[in-house]
């Protein structure tokens, strides 16, 4: 398990001046955008605007914080208010978005096609998490503080703060379960290759 504080992330400013992205997790790491596998970010989004064409990928966003949004996707309206709501689209739509009211966080998983997978789950209280020997697991912590441990273990775990995150990369075989507790919310999301296990979502 990797450990990914959100005070170390970078913020890179977008093109067209509309917000800032900080890029969770990659594969492989340090992939750029005609490269990854699949992509973790929150992106700080200030203003309405168009989203870039991506051909070839799947996107799942959630809004983590914020009012919430309406996005246009290929000419179709979706609402998307309050938090915690994964909608997933197709990168190459002509996709547009509107803030429903004032700026919003939005969690970002992108995955090629062909080459990937993922789903996204909101966590609230406990749940148990076990990657499968091709699947990667990133749990991010949305709101409040979240601990990871052993379920038998006695102790509290590893703390993540809001927007902390935790990474399982695929082991050799299945991984020891690990439980995931939160006393707000936490976004996991479980990534695998087109031959893995992972199926639904992008």
């Amino acid at each position: 398990m990797r450990i990914l504080r959100a005070e170390r992330r970078a913020a890179v400013p977008w093109s067209n001046g509309g917000g800032l992205t900080r890029e969770v997790a990659a594969h492989p790491p340090g992939a750029g955008w005609d490269a990854f596998a699949w992509r973790v970010s929150l992106a700080d989004v200030t203003r309405d605007g168009p989203y870039s064409s991506l051909p070839g990928v799947r996107r799942i966003l959630t809004v983590v914080d914020g009012a919430g949004l309406e996005l246009t996707v290929d000419g179709a309206v979706h609402r998307l208010p309050g938090r915690f709501r994964p909608f997933a689209f197709p990168g190459a739509a002509a996709t547009g978005s509107r803030l429903l009211g004032g700026p919003v966080v939005n969690l970002n998983v992108m995955c090629r096609e062909g080459r990937a997978t993922a789903a996204v789950t909101v966590v609230r209280g406990s749940r148990e998490v076990a990657p499968g020997p091709r699947t990667t697991a990133v749990v991010v912590a949305v709101a409040g503080d979240t601990w990871l441990g052993a379920e038998a273990a006695g102790e509290p775990g590893v703390r993540l703060g809001r927007f902390d995150a935790a990474v399982w990369e695929p082991p050799g075989d299945a991984a020891a379960p690990v439980v995931v507790r939160t006393d707000g919310a936490a976004a996991l999301i479980e990534l695998s290759d087109v031959n893995g296990t992972a199926a639904t979502g992008c």
